[in-house]
């Protein structure tokens, strides 16, 4: 079902309101390609709150970029965006632990011990534009970090 301004998921109630639509708006986009509600929110809460911290209110389109032009002169990827599935999640399996990209049902890999999958995950997003969102054994985001 998808959340608007005035109806949205109680989990998003103490976002502020600039946090929370950017969260709804993400929220929307992962549930029409496909993601459960529970697992919608927990990203486009993250999602919307590193947004937040990148774009402050005040600042123009221009003044991104010219911040950008300056601070390095090197080619970078494109920003992650929620179509591009440009995180990687490390999830609890039956058999252990597993390495996934997000939207893909296949982990590229499989690990008995949580540690060892982390560690792996973090080999693969290093130095890359991808976020890395670690998973407890229930499933909910443990933690969330961008990696660049």
């Amino acid at each position: 079902m998808p959340w608007n301004k005035t109806d949205y998921p109680p989990s998003m109630k103490n976002l502020e309101p600039r946090v929370r639509n950017k969260a709804i708006e993400i929220a929307n986009t992962l549930l029409g390609e496909g993601y459960e509600e529970g697992r919608s929110i927990a990203i486009a809460t993250a999602q919307a709150e590193e947004w937040n911290e990148n774009h402050p209110e005040g600042e123009t389109k221009t003044q991104t970029k010219s911040k950008s032009d300056h601070s390095s002169s090197k080619k970078s990827d494109p920003p992650a965006h929620i179509g591009e599935h440009r995180n990687i999640h490390v999830v609890p399996r039956e058999d252990g632990w597993a390495v996934k990209k997000e939207g893909k049902e296949k982990p590229e890999h499989i690990y008995d011990v949580k540690d060892e999958a982390v560690k792996a995950a973090k080999e693969i997003v290093s130095s890359k534009d991808i976020r890395l969102i670690i998973h407890d054994k229930q499933g909910k985001i443990q933690t969330s970090k961008m990696y660049n």
